[in-house]
C-alpha cells in the first residue's frame, strides 16, 4: 500500500502548497473574516491575521523547495497547532462570520469538522518531514 501513495507524493504536496499560499493570501484579502474567529482572549487579532497570513504563504512556499521541504513541513505542523484555538473558538462560540459566502453561519457538523480536519493536515505535513 504504501507504494502505491508514494506516487501520490509529489503532486499531492505541490496541492499542499497552492491551498496554504492560497488560504494565506485570503488573510490579506479578507481580513475581517478571519478576525471574527481570533478567540477575544487573543491581542491585535488583525496583527495575528496578517501574521498567520504570512505564515501560511511561507510554509506553501518553502514545502515547493527541496532543501527547505522539510523545514516547512515542520513549520506546518506547528501552525496547524497554532491556529487550533481559533477553530475550538469557532465551533464552541458558535460564531457566525459577518460577510462571508452563504451567510457565514456555518453548520454544527462544519463547525466541529474542522476540528479533526487538523489532524489530517498535520499528518499530510508529517509525510514531508523526511
Amino acid at each position: 500500500m504504501r507504494v502505491g501513495l508514494t506516487r501520490f507524493k509529489r503532486p499531492l504536496r505541490y496541492l499542499m502548497a497552492l491551498l496554504y499560499v492560497v488560504a494565506g493570501s485570503f488573510h490579506f484579502v479578507v481580513p475581517d473574516l478571519y478576525v471574527q474567529i481570533v478567540p477575544p482572549v487573543l491581542p491585535a487579532p488583525l496583527a495575528l491575521v496578517y501574521l498567520s497570513g504570512v505564515a501560511e504563504i511561507a510554509v506553501g512556499l518553502g514545502l515547493l523547495v527541496p532543501r527547505t521541504r522539510s523545514y516547512a513541513a515542520w513549520a506546518t505542523i506547528a501552525l496547524l497547532v497554532a491556529i487550533f484555538p481559533a477553530n475550538v473558538y469557532m465551533a464552541v462560540s458558535m460564531v457566525t462570520i459577518e460577510g462571508a459566502p452563504g451567510g457565514g453561519d456555518p453548520s454544527v457538523l462544519a463547525r466541529w469538522a474542522r476540528l479533526p480536519l487538523q489532524g489530517v493536515l498535520i499528518l499530510w505535513a508529517y509525510w514531508y518531514t523526511d
